[in-house]
């Protein structure tokens, strides 16, 4: 079904990945590109279980927007192995003002469709996103 505000549906495939990373935890990441031809969000790419964070920023261009979710591991004070959830608005200063309006308005509808999502990060530059702040908000 396509978004009202902006006519960008999503493909069944990005739910199905998500659920494959939330579930069974085949992957450390997924990147989800719009494709204007197409007017959908479709899986650019997915991230082994073994990938790193810097894998992931690394994967993100630098002058177009993406979404992306992040399974992020952590240890807590009390020392327990705990996993969150990480959806990225990733909408670099460079990229196209067209393209970054049609992230913008489809953000929240493509949000909804992946069922689990522990925490949002809207990031326009890698330092917005990078290992600190996975962590203070992975808390």
């Amino acid at each position: 079904m396509a978004n009202a505000a902006s006519g960008i549906a999503v493909n069944d495939e990005c739910k199905l990945k998500f659920l494959e990373l939330k579930a069974k935890r085949n992957f450390r990441y997924i990147i989800f590109k719009i494709e204007e031809k197409q007017k959908e969000v479709q899986v650019e790419k997915v991230g082994e279980p073994a990938e790193s964070h810097e894998d992931f920023a690394a994967s993100l261009p630098d002058n177009e927007c993406r979404y992306a979710v992040f399974d992020y591991d952590f240890v807590t004070a009390e020392n327990c192995q705990k996993s969150r959830i990480f959806f990225i608005a990733w909408s670099p200063d460079t990229a196209r003002v067209r393209t970054k309006m049609i992230y913008a308005s489809s953000k929240d509808r493509f949000k909804r469709e992946l069922d689990g999502i522990q925490v949002e990060l809207q990031a326009t530059d890698p330092t917005e996103m990078d290992l600190d702040v996975f962590k203070s908000r992975a808390n």
